[in-house]
């Protein structure tokens, strides 16, 4: 195929400038062999999408976007999925005679025989991105693999009695059964390819229940016979290499595994409970991956100019605040990306270090070898550092040393859990450190919260007319907003919604606000400042959000709601 139809058809399709063409077929002419099209996606010209659908329009096969279409599993069945990886394709529709195959090879006739022979029914081809057959490949074979498994384990189990835990060592410890072992690594793999955070095992009197948490929210997956509870228990500790003997107390553990090519870093924690150890795996990719821009977490423009004063700053203290689970460190992992260069010394303290960052000088607390956050806090401005990043301020020690690490000229980063920009300052006093010390070295806060976002595919309009919601939006007037689709779609889980972003409230310390924290003033009064001063609060940021019609009201209602 050649390459200038190709682009003549983007142009022509509105998905392309013709000066970013002609920008496309120099860069070529610099890397010979290249496909136009991957050039284009590397400049970001053009969507993996346009580009399939100029594809389509070019070679006259019809373009299908799996992301939206009901993927038929007895028609993914007739496909080992070893042969759709190889030759990335995956069927997704069947009649009698015919299987529609979804390809972004659609000239590959080699592929197509060799899919006739291996189905014994006529190939229908189709046009899709190589990402979404990607994708749909991931979860197909991963719903077919769960049920495989669950019939294996169910076999396994049958003898035991319902109902009854079997706490004879036999069972419990016998990780080398085939079905448990692959039951974990399914159980991973799945998680994994559904964007879960966090996986819960939770043993009850006649059944284990196992939940994932997808965009903050626990979805059931999967029940298991209870008499697998102590067997699936048992396997998950080895590989965490935690004590199988030890049933009584809590226990920590964590694993690597390599899932789709990306690395991930496993936490597992067991604790007793009435019915046997319920297990919290906590998913974290490690930083094979890109770390991303501050822009792309959600941060909006108008917050991103006040960012961008407080990291100008040499020295000082910015402090990231939220509940757990808020993008906190994700949000100093990004602020570390920006300010990383070659000429600048980058110091972390860290528990866990959730992602490795290129340049920069990462240390893993340890507690049980006296490395607290205090000690190491102390070794590094021995060791001649430019920026400090700080996990965690846990105490008042530790907030002491950041603070002074400040105060002498160092950047330092940290997190702190609180509700909202303003208390931060008045937890930083109540943990010792004294007014004048904060007011000197604070260069900022931001607060930061995640926030659902609404299904594209499936978010149905509705009417506010409640004069209770209207205040919420600050409307008097009827408005127009979207809600979640009770039963969701197929692209969100059936969920209604489909991703996070961040949501961000920030105060830059300035002159006033300084003379404030120094005499003792409130947090409504520090707040109140910061709004004159122009910090667009939590609620504003939601309401935004909920008007341009990206999240719902509830959203709004629990990110930001106080009483």
């Amino acid at each position: 195929m050649k390459n200038i139809p190709i682009g003549q058809i983007l142009v022509e399709n509105g998905f392309l400038k013709e000066t970013q063409l002609n920008e496309a077929l120099e860069k070529q002419k610099e890397e010979p062999g290249k496909k136009l099209g991957d050039v284009l996606l590397e400049l970001g010209y053009v969507s993996e999408t346009q580009l399939a659908q100029a594809l389509s329009i070019r070679l006259k096969v019809p373009f299908i976007d799996l992301t939206t279409t009901k993927i038929d599993i007895e028609a993914v069945k007739k496909i080992p999925e070893a042969i759709a990886k190889k030759n990335c394709c995956v069927a997704f529709q069947m009649t009698d005679t015919r299987l529609t195959v979804a390809t972004d090879d659609p000239i590959n006739f080699y592929i197509f025989e060799e899919l006739k022979v291996i189905s014994g029914m006529e190939i229908h081809a189709m046009l899709a991105t190589r990402t979404a057959i990607e994708e749909t490949i991931n979860k197909a074979y991963s719903q077919q693999t769960v049920s495989n498994v669950m019939d294996n384990l169910n076999k396994e189990y049958t003898g035991a009695a319902d109902g009854v835990i079997q706490d004879d060592p036999e069972s419990g410890e016998r990780v080398d059964n085939a079905p448990i072992v692959k039951l974990v690594n399914t159980i991973v793999e799945t998680s994994f390819r559904m964007n879960a955070s966090d996986i819960h095992i939770e043993p009850f009197k006649d059944r284990t229940r196992i939940r994932l948490r997808i965009d903050g929210e626990l979805v059931e997956q999967m029940k298991v016979k209870p008499a697998a509870h102590n067997s699936l228990i048992t396997r998950i500790k080895i590989l965490g290499g935690m004590n199988i003997a030890e049933k009584r107390i809590p226990l920590d553990g964590r694993f690597g595994m390599t899932i789709d090519g990306v690395n991930l870093d496993v936490r597992v924690s067991t604790i007793p409970t009435v019915y046997g150890e319920k297990c919290v795996i906590r998913l974290l990719s490690t930083a094979d991956e890109k770390t991303r821009k501050i822009t792309d977490l959600g941060m909006t423009l108008y917050n991103y100019e006040m960012f961008k004063q407080i990291i100008r700053c040499p020295h000082g203290v910015m402090l990231v605040t939220g509940p757990t689970g808020s993008g906190k460190s994700t949000t100093l992992y990004a602020t570390l990306g920006e300010l990383s260069k070659p000429n600048v010394n980058i110091v972390t303290v860290e528990d866990p270090c959730e992602k490795k960052i290129d340049g920069v000088n990462q240390v893993q607390i340890n507690a049980k070898a006296g490395l607290t956050f205090a000690a190491a806090l102390r070794s590094i401005l021995r060791q001649d550092p430019d920026i400090v990043m700080v996990g965690e301020i846990r105490d008042g020690e530790t907030a002491d040393i950041a603070i002074r690490a400040a105060i002498t000229g160092h950047l330092v980063l940290s997190t702190l859990h609180t509700n909202d920009a303003a208390g931060t300052i008045l937890r930083l006093v109540d943990m010792g450190v004294a007014p004048y010390m904060v007011a000197s070295s604070l260069v900022g806060v931001i607060a930061q919260r995640l926030v659902k976002l609404l299904c594209p595919e499936c978010k149905e309009k509705v009417m506010l007319t409640d004069p209770a919601d209207l205040r919420l939006v600050g409307k008097t007037e009827p408005v127009e907003v979207y809600q979640a689709h009770r039963g969701g779609c197929r692209a969100c889980h059936n969920s209604g919604y489909k991703g996070r972003t961040a949501i961000h409230e920030i105060i830059v310390s300035t002159n006033d606000i300084k003379e404030l924290i120094s005499s003792g003033a409130t947090a409504e009064q520090i707040g109140a400042q910061a709004e004159k001063n122009g910090t667009k609060l939590l609620r504003s940021n939601v309401t935004d959000m909920v008007l341009a019609g990206t999240t719902t009201l509830d959203e709004l209602v629990k990110a930001t709601y106080s009483v």
